[in-house]
């Protein structure tokens, strides 16, 4: 190859991966599917996840939930309101979608897996720099921390 092929190659490969290193611009309104298509039917309560943790390790489920962030750069993960004192965190299975920044605030379904999980403090301080936290609140990150985690197949934005 000559150097001229060279360099629009490499120009190529940044403005794709520029590209796809952000979110997705398209509306987060209700009946927006992200991954894979989910129905409405047997969605349970987020605050339901807990309990139900309680009893096994892993579950398959579906959870109708209030998104409270979002990943700023990508909107490659979410953060939902389980109940007053708890929340989860959800990363999209095998890093297939992202989401618009604009799903926060809104009701979702998500259809995935379900776990507790012991999140280290190396990963913690990432999300946090992810969510463009201060110096300060990264630097206090010091344990790690029990927390329910979500791999989600699909969302789908219900209000």
């Amino acid at each position: 190859m000559n150097m001229k092929k060279i360099t629009i190659s490499l120009l190529l490969l940044i403005a794709v991966t520029a590209v796809n290193a952000q979110p997705p611009q398209v509306p987060a309104v209700a009946g927006s599917n992200f991954g894979a298509v989910v129905s409405d039917d047997k969605a349970l309560p987020a605050e339901t996840l807990p309990a139900l943790l309680a009893k096994s390790e892993k579950l398959d489920t579906k959870i109708k939930a209030k998104v409270i962030d979002v990943c700023p750069k990508k909107g490659c993960w979410l953060k939902l309101q389980v109940n007053d004192t708890t929340t989860a965190f959800v990363k999209m299975k095998d890093y297939a979608f992202f989401l618009p920044l604009e799903i926060k605030g809104k009701t979702i379904l998500l259809d995935g897996e379900a776990s507790l999980v012991t999140t280290s403090v190396d990963e913690l301080k990432h999300y946090a720099e992810d969510a463009k936290k201060s110096r300060a609140e990264i630097d206090a990150i010091t344990q790690p921390k029990k927390e329910i985690r979500l791999v989600a197949k699909g969302i789908k934005v219900v209000g």
